[in-house]
Protein backbone atom coordinates (compact mmCIF):
# COMPACT_ATOMS: atom_id res chain seq x y z
CA UNK A 1 0.00 0.00 0.00
CA UNK A 2 2.73 2.50 1.08
CA UNK A 3 4.45 1.64 -2.46
CA UNK A 4 1.11 2.28 -3.86
CA UNK A 5 0.96 5.93 -1.94
CA UNK A 6 4.11 6.29 -3.49
CA UNK A 7 3.86 6.07 -6.94
CA UNK A 8 0.51 7.77 -6.92
CA UNK A 9 2.40 11.18 -5.45
CA UNK A 10 5.33 10.73 -7.76
CA UNK A 11 2.46 10.79 -10.40
CA UNK A 12 0.71 14.17 -9.27
CA UNK A 13 4.31 15.96 -8.59
CA UNK A 14 4.74 15.27 -12.13
CA UNK A 15 1.46 16.43 -13.46
CA UNK A 16 1.43 19.64 -11.42
CA UNK A 17 4.97 20.16 -12.23
CA UNK A 18 4.12 19.57 -15.81
CA UNK A 19 0.98 22.16 -15.83
CA UNK A 20 3.37 25.41 -15.63
CA UNK A 21 3.67 27.36 -18.12
CA UNK A 22 6.67 25.93 -20.87
CA UNK A 23 9.54 28.29 -21.12
CA UNK A 24 9.52 30.27 -24.58
CA UNK A 25 12.71 31.55 -26.25
CA UNK A 26 12.60 35.15 -26.19
CA UNK A 27 11.65 36.78 -29.94
CA UNK A 28 14.09 38.30 -32.26
CA UNK A 29 14.98 41.75 -31.65
CA UNK A 30 15.40 44.14 -34.17
CA UNK A 31 18.37 46.74 -33.83
CA UNK A 32 17.94 49.65 -33.03
CA UNK A 33 20.14 52.00 -35.46
CA UNK A 34 19.87 55.85 -34.08
CA UNK A 35 21.94 58.10 -36.34
CA UNK A 36 23.06 61.46 -35.36
CA UNK A 37 20.97 64.59 -36.80
CA UNK A 38 22.74 65.82 -39.83
CA UNK A 39 24.03 69.47 -39.60
CA UNK A 40 25.37 70.17 -43.47
CA UNK A 41 28.06 72.49 -43.94
CA UNK A 42 29.66 73.77 -47.33
CA UNK A 43 32.64 71.95 -49.24
CA UNK A 44 34.81 73.84 -51.21
CA UNK A 45 38.03 73.11 -53.51
CA UNK A 46 39.84 73.38 -56.17
CA UNK A 47 36.80 70.91 -58.42
CA UNK A 48 34.19 73.58 -60.58
CA UNK A 49 31.73 72.68 -57.74
CA UNK A 50 30.50 73.41 -54.03
CA UNK A 51 27.79 71.71 -52.29
CA UNK A 52 26.98 70.85 -48.98
CA UNK A 53 27.30 68.11 -47.13
CA UNK A 54 27.10 66.17 -43.36
CA UNK A 55 29.65 67.58 -41.28
CA UNK A 56 30.59 64.36 -40.08
CA UNK A 57 30.79 62.88 -43.33
CA UNK A 58 33.20 65.86 -44.45
CA UNK A 59 35.97 64.37 -42.30
CA UNK A 60 36.00 61.12 -44.22
CA UNK A 61 36.32 62.92 -47.38
CA UNK A 62 38.95 62.19 -50.00
CA UNK A 63 39.43 63.96 -53.40
CA UNK A 64 40.73 62.13 -56.17
CA UNK A 65 42.20 62.73 -59.90
CA UNK A 66 40.01 64.95 -61.82
CA UNK A 67 37.92 65.85 -59.21
CA UNK A 68 36.44 62.71 -58.13
CA UNK A 69 35.20 62.63 -54.93
CA UNK A 70 35.04 59.43 -52.25
CA UNK A 71 32.48 60.12 -49.01
CA UNK A 72 33.18 57.15 -46.61
CA UNK A 73 30.39 56.04 -43.79
CA UNK A 74 32.68 53.53 -41.76
CA UNK A 75 30.04 53.64 -38.97
CA UNK A 76 27.34 52.20 -41.53
CA UNK A 77 29.64 50.27 -43.99
CA UNK A 78 28.81 52.47 -46.83
CA UNK A 79 30.84 55.11 -49.10
CA UNK A 80 28.93 57.50 -51.54
CA UNK A 81 30.72 58.23 -54.68
CA UNK A 82 30.89 61.10 -56.81
CA UNK A 83 32.67 60.83 -60.31
CA UNK A 84 32.99 64.55 -62.04
CA UNK A 85 33.22 64.37 -66.34
CA UNK A 86 33.69 67.88 -68.10
CA UNK A 87 31.71 67.39 -71.37
CA UNK A 88 33.02 67.58 -74.38
CA UNK A 89 30.10 66.81 -77.09
CA UNK A 90 29.87 63.86 -75.14
CA UNK A 91 26.69 64.51 -73.17
CA UNK A 92 24.20 61.93 -74.46
CA UNK A 93 26.84 59.44 -73.97
CA UNK A 94 27.35 60.40 -70.15
CA UNK A 95 23.62 60.39 -69.64
CA UNK A 96 23.05 56.96 -71.18
CA UNK A 97 25.75 55.53 -69.31
CA UNK A 98 24.85 57.07 -65.92
CA UNK A 99 21.36 55.47 -66.66
CA UNK A 100 23.25 51.96 -67.79
CA UNK A 101 24.41 52.15 -64.65
CA UNK A 102 21.81 52.39 -62.59
CA UNK A 103 19.47 49.69 -64.62
CA UNK A 104 21.99 47.33 -64.29
CA UNK A 105 20.56 46.36 -60.84
CA UNK A 106 16.98 45.89 -62.38
CA UNK A 107 17.79 42.06 -62.05
CA UNK A 108 18.36 42.33 -58.29
CA UNK A 109 15.97 45.27 -57.70
CA UNK A 110 12.04 45.60 -56.77
CA UNK A 111 11.71 49.02 -58.00
CA UNK A 112 13.27 52.21 -59.56
CA UNK A 113 12.29 55.46 -58.83
CA UNK A 114 12.89 58.02 -61.03
CA UNK A 115 12.82 61.24 -59.63
CA UNK A 116 13.64 64.29 -61.89
CA UNK A 117 15.82 67.28 -60.64
CA UNK A 118 15.59 71.36 -61.92
CA UNK A 119 17.04 74.19 -60.90
CA UNK A 120 16.87 76.12 -63.46
CA UNK A 121 18.03 79.46 -61.38
CA UNK A 122 21.73 77.11 -60.58
CA UNK A 123 21.24 76.05 -63.70
CA UNK A 124 21.37 72.35 -62.33
CA UNK A 125 19.55 69.43 -63.91
CA UNK A 126 19.13 66.05 -63.39
CA UNK A 127 17.96 62.78 -62.09
CA UNK A 128 17.64 61.33 -58.54
CA UNK A 129 16.94 57.19 -58.54
CA UNK A 130 15.78 55.21 -55.51
CA UNK A 131 16.42 51.73 -55.71
CA UNK A 132 14.19 49.40 -53.70
CA UNK A 133 15.20 45.48 -52.96
CA UNK A 134 18.33 43.82 -53.05
CA UNK A 135 20.12 45.95 -55.11
CA UNK A 136 24.04 46.85 -54.33
CA UNK A 137 23.39 50.14 -54.72
CA UNK A 138 19.94 51.75 -53.52
CA UNK A 139 20.58 55.24 -54.41
CA UNK A 140 22.52 57.27 -57.52
CA UNK A 141 22.01 60.16 -59.30
CA UNK A 142 23.39 62.29 -61.79
CA UNK A 143 23.69 66.39 -62.44
CA UNK A 144 24.48 68.37 -65.28
CA UNK A 145 24.47 72.03 -66.74
CA UNK A 146 24.01 70.66 -70.10
CA UNK A 147 27.13 72.71 -71.20
CA UNK A 148 30.39 72.09 -69.74
CA UNK A 149 29.71 69.82 -66.30
CA UNK A 150 28.39 66.63 -65.32
CA UNK A 151 28.21 64.77 -61.80
CA UNK A 152 26.67 61.24 -60.91
CA UNK A 153 27.16 60.17 -57.50
CA UNK A 154 26.50 56.07 -55.99
CA UNK A 155 26.30 54.80 -52.55
CA UNK A 156 27.40 51.07 -52.27
CA UNK A 157 27.81 49.05 -49.11
CA UNK A 158 30.53 47.01 -48.12
CA UNK A 159 28.18 44.06 -47.18
CA UNK A 160 25.71 41.42 -49.06
CA UNK A 161 22.87 43.73 -50.11
CA UNK A 162 20.19 43.25 -47.80
CA UNK A 163 17.79 45.79 -47.97
CA UNK A 164 16.19 45.05 -44.38
CA UNK A 165 19.14 45.31 -42.56
CA UNK A 166 20.27 48.10 -44.35
CA UNK A 167 17.50 49.87 -44.83
CA UNK A 168 18.05 52.69 -41.43
CA UNK A 169 21.79 53.31 -43.01
CA UNK A 170 20.48 53.60 -47.20
CA UNK A 171 17.90 55.83 -45.79
CA UNK A 172 20.38 58.55 -43.75
CA UNK A 173 22.66 58.27 -46.53
CA UNK A 174 19.87 59.04 -49.04
CA UNK A 175 18.79 62.22 -47.64
CA UNK A 176 22.88 63.12 -47.34
CA UNK A 177 22.38 62.62 -51.17
CA UNK A 178 19.74 64.41 -52.11
CA UNK A 179 21.11 67.13 -50.17
CA UNK A 180 24.40 67.16 -51.93
CA UNK A 181 22.36 66.97 -55.68
CA UNK A 182 20.37 69.72 -54.54
CA UNK A 183 23.08 72.02 -53.14
CA UNK A 184 25.57 71.96 -56.30
CA UNK A 185 26.75 74.82 -57.99
CA UNK A 186 28.79 75.10 -60.71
Amino acid sequence: MQARNFYIFIFFSFVMISCQDDTMPKPNAYLRLDYPVADYVGFVSQCPFVFDINASAAKKLEIKEQCDITIQYPEMKASVFLTYKKIDNNLEDLLRDAQNITYKHVIKADEIVEIPFLNAKDKVYGMFYEVGGNAATNSQFYVTDSLNHFISGSVYFYTKPNFDSIMPASSYIRDDMKKIMESIRW
